[in-house]
């Protein structure tokens, strides 16, 4: 993947971020995949960009305090003047020697703006890769999906 089209956030889970029982608040991951989702999709665009939507959010494992938490945000696919960014979330624990964990997925849609807080276009996305090319298609198949079902 192109470094411009991939971002890496990470951060260790903090008591404040969790339940009396140590479960941190799904709204906290979503936070973090939401930041990471905004920071790709500014990074392409050169723009502001706000959240437009978000799909098949899925909860694969929990976190817990102290764990070290990975957001990877990708951008699959750009449109005119939205893109869609696909966000994992891996989980760790530091304190052993065990692989990361995959907790979370999602797809993200992100708008880029203009100064005037419109719509803005936005250049094509460079497919270099077979991978790149799958997860275009993937991502294509999923906006076209949804305005099919939006006209229906």
């Amino acid at each position: 993947m192109d470094k411009r089209t991939t971002i890496t956030m990470s951060q260790t889970m903090l008591p404040s971020q969790a339940n009396h029982a140590g479960n941190v608040h799904g709204g906290e991951i979503m936070k973090l995949m939401d930041s990471a989702a905004g920071a790709a999709a500014r990074r392409y665009s050169h723009s502001n960009v706000v959240t437009a939507r978000v799909d098949e959010m899925q909860f694969l494992f929990p976190v817990f305090v102290d764990a070290f938490v990975t957001c990877i945000a990708t951008i699959a696919y750009v449109g005119r003047t939205s893109m869609e960014i696909i966000v994992t979330v891996d989980v760790e624990d530091l304190n052993s020697e065990d692989p990361p964990i995959r907790a979370q997925t999602a797809f993200f849609t992100m708008v880029a703006l203009d100064k005037a807080g419109k719509p803005k276009a936005l250049h094509p996305l460079v497919l270099e890769t077979e991978e790149e090319k799958i997860l275009f298609e993937q991502g294509r198949q999923r906006r076209f999906a949804r305005e099919k079902k939006a006209s229906s």
